[in-house]
């Protein structure tokens, strides 16, 4: 493999062709994607000191032997001035990046420094690396020696390599590749570090003379983004470095941050408050209300949920209500149709908001229609009194849930098995036209 060099001028997009057919040639890769994203995550290194934010790298594998560490090495071959590490403390980490011009931090087996009983150990590290994603967010230190503070820049690129997920922090603030172990038939060429390193040098010398030019520019640039958010700061970067690049270097940038970011959100994690949230509109189906206990039941009715644990971790009635709270989503009082009666419980209205927000609409999965927050007039303290009733928990709002996500209060109704008016412990009628009592 021979590297083009230019002496008068670089050709940016002859370059990044290079460093993929590199990447390509020493490793098998999930997706054409993911192999454009590397190579432009390695040529942004080169440029990092343009940049308004440091994207990680994170390469990881469900096992073994799935070219991981291999990966790692070419882009180890070919990054800005790679500072390579298979454990390292925090304070060595600072002194190593805490300058102007910071190496580009490499970590290989990542999960053995934030995996079991090491992460409570290493959540400096993690701290770091994600502080680091952005400029301006140093890290402050006592010196005891000189009895000063000392302020140690964060900001650098680094990419970090092991088996199974990095934690959701970091890659939050990453381009992922999940790599996977080669088929049969699937053939790369052997790396030899003495024989191949030095082509390898030959295109990072290309990188930094062709990006290195350009840095006031890079500075500057503003590229149109198809994400938003924190990946749109993760990947502007790279697609920074491709406009520069021109030619097709463009619409594969833009086309493999959509791919690798919808890949990596639809394998990643989600969040067990989130999940519970995504549970609770499916154990509401149509309810207006369920009762805590009925809602308890069904969520716990998934044997597949982490709600279904019968031992010491098992969703209790207390439990449920802190993590909801989180979202201010608080239980009332609620008159039910018979047997239920008069129970603690939750109204449909209380989640509209935290699932138009957190939760994705899913195709064929009942969601409640959403109204953005009006200026309606709030009901009188009696209104309030009979949605909450005389025991609201401390410190929960005393605004009806139905005023808060905009929505009119339901209106008055009666209990057909008794032909009466329900109250919630006043003197004021409420009914909820559709009340699931459930199985209490």
């Amino acid at each position: 493999m021979n590297a083009v060099r230019k002496t008068a001028s670089y050709d940016g997009a002859v370059i990044l062709g290079q460093l993929r057919d590199a990447i390509t040639r020493y490793v098998i890769l999930p997706s054409e994607d993911a192999a454009i994203g590397v190579a432009l995550w390695i040529a942004a290194s080169h440029a990092q000191a343009a940049w308004a934010h440091a994207p990680r790298l994170v390469i990881r594998a469900p096992e073994k032997r799935c070219g991981k560490s291999r990966l790692l090495d070419i882009v180890e071959g070919t990054c800005h001035n790679p500072l390579i590490t298979v454990n390292a403390s925090p304070a060595a980490v600072y002194r190593a990046i805490g300058s102007d011009n910071p190496p580009t931090l490499l970590v290989d087996e990542a999960d053995t420094i934030f995996g079991g009983k090491n992460a409570e150990a290493n959540e400096d590290l993690r701290g770091l690396l994600n502080a680091g994603h952005q400029r301006n967010r140093p890290a402050i230190r006592w010196d005891s020696n000189t009895r000063r503070l000392e302020t140690i820049p964060t900001f650098a690129m680094a990419a970090l390599a092991g088996i199974g997920a990095m934690p959701d922090t970091i890659e939050d603030r990453a381009v992922v590749i999940r790599m996977r172990r080669r088929a049969p038939g699937e053939t790369v060429a052997p790396f030899r570090h003495r024989r191949d390193r030095p082509a390898l040098a030959a295109i990072a010398a290309d990188l930094s003379g062709w990006l290195g030019g350009h840095l006031p520019e890079l500075e500057k640039a503003e590229p149109v983004m198809p994400l938003e958010d924190r990946a749109a700061d993760t990947w502007e970067p790279l697609i920074a470095t491709a406009d520069l690049a021109a030619a097709r270097w463009p619409s594969l940038a833009r086309a493999a941050a959509l791919a690798l970011t919808a890949d990596h959100d639809q394998a990643a994690a989600i969040s067990d408050r989130i999940r519970l949230l995504a549970d609770c509109r499916a154990a509401f189906g149509d309810a207006e209300a369920l009762p805590t206990k009925t809602l308890l039941a069904r969520l716990c009715d998934d044997p597949e949920a982490p709600w279904s644990d019968d031992g010491p971790g098992k969703l209790t009635a207390n439990k449920l209500g802190g993590m909801l709270a989180e979202y201010d989503i608080r239980s009332a009082n609620i008159s039910f149709a018979r047997p239920t009666g008069r129970a603690k419980g939750y109204y449909r209205v209380d989640f509209a908001d935290a699932w138009h927000r957190y939760c994705p609409i899913r195709e064929g999965v009942p969601y409640p229609p959403y109204t953005p927050y009006s200026e309606d007039p709030l009901p009188s303290s009696q209104a309030e009194s009979s949605l909450y009733g005389a025991e609201a928990p401390y410190g929960a709002s005393r605004t009806p849930p139905a005023s808060r996500t905009g929505q009119k209060p339901a209106p008055a109704c009666t209990d057909t098995t008794a032909g009466t008016a329900c109250t919630a412990g006043t003197a004021t009628p409420r009914r909820l036209e559709v009340i699931d009592g459930g199985a209490a």
